[in-house]
């Protein structure tokens, strides 16, 4: 599913997949399993390489006993081909459920924003000057070829640059076009040398995407609706409300005050979004405890106290799993 141009990878592209097994010679060992495994499921999701966290937390789904010795042990494991097809399954499928509780936020970096820039004369010339109107931080009119770099640098992900540690071959490409040096370029020089160097990025990347990930939190509901399926963290968290509510706290306070203030103070802790982060989310709690407001106005026992409780988390959760929430983790 998509988000503002971006990507989001909830493990739908993996559900619709169906994995085999290439021709094997005898039995096969975990280890060469696993790299078989992580390419099919990295094909499938555009390229990505996948993050080793998430590698780690789908086998520990699928292998007895999570941990390092489980792993090693499996990697050392030979499998017979109907062991070694099962078990493909059985990964690709923990993949997609990883990326269900906690999808991935990515670019998919395929050409096709640079060519939209460069199919447009009048789009390309102000893509220049703007970029060198950055570059030329002195106001001298002039900018040093070796700018280019930066220039790249400067237009980034959103205008469809790869980061450079990701995409080596860029390096390549501003060396082929004489982008390197102090020899000064003006306005029209810099534009004219630039043109070529998109162009030719966006070819590359036409025939290899790079996906980006990015340091993204998609808040979608699925922490919240593990904490309500196991009874013993839920009333866990009811006594911790309970506890904080009591200290010091006006008897008659409404037990939509007291939850709301609670979760606007933890609700992080527990699969809720921060409070702080946007106005989405003073609107998603503005419309859960408008649902609630009228099914309770006092704080009574403790036995209608854990179902109120309930009842609002399972609403927190219905709205995230309709309209997730993206939290931008470097604000």
């Amino acid at each position: 599913m998509s988000e503002s141009g971006l990507t989001v990878l909830d493990g739908t592209h993996l559900r619709s997949f169906n994995p085999s097994l290439p021709e094997l010679n005898g039995s096969v060992s975990g280890a060469q399993l696993l790299e078989i495994a992580d390419s099919k499921a990295s094909t499938s999701l555009f390229g990505l390489s996948l993050p080793q966290n998430l590698k780690a937390s789908a086998l520990s789904r699928v292998i007895a006993g999570p941990g390092d010795h489980a792993d090693v042990t499996f990697r050392q494991t030979e499998l017979d081909k109907d062991k070694a097809s099962k078990f493909l399954s059985d990964y690709i499928s923990a993949i997609a459920d990883e990326l269900k509780d906690d999808p991935l936020v990515v670019s998919i970096l395929d050409g096709n924003t640079l060519k939209m820039f460069l199919e447009d004369e009048d789009d390309y010339a102000m893509l220049a000057e703007n970029l060198f109107t950055d570059m030329d931080i002195e106001d001298k009119g002039k900018i040093c070829k070796n700018e280019l770099r930066n220039a790249l640098v400067h237009m980034g992900v959103e205008m469809g640059i790869p980061p450079f540690s990701e995409f080596p071959l860029l390096n390549d490409i501003l060396k082929k076009h004489g982008a390197e040096g102090e020899e000064e370029l003006g306005q029209a020089q810099f534009a004219e040398l630039l043109q070529p160097i998109l162009q030719e990025t966006a070819d590359a990347l036409s025939e290899n995407h790079v996906v980006v990930i990015h340091n993204v939190k998609v808040v979608n509901g699925s922490k919240l609706r593990k904490l309500l399926a196991d009874e013993k963290q839920f009333d866990n968290v009811v006594e911790r409300v309970l506890q904080e509510t009591r200290s010091g706290k006006d008897g008659l306070q409404k037990t939509t005050e007291l939850i709301r203030s609670f979760f606007e103070k933890h609700g992080k802790d527990f699969g809720l979004p921060p409070s702080e982060s946007n106005d989405t989310v003073i609107l998603l709690y503005d419309a859960v405890f408008s649902e609630v407001e009228n099914e309770e106005s006092v704080v009574k026992a403790d036995n209608e106290f854990r179902e109120y409780m309930k009842d609002v988390l399972k609403k927190f959760a219905e709205q995230l799993e309709d309209n997730p929430i993206y939290c931008d983790l470097d604000d």
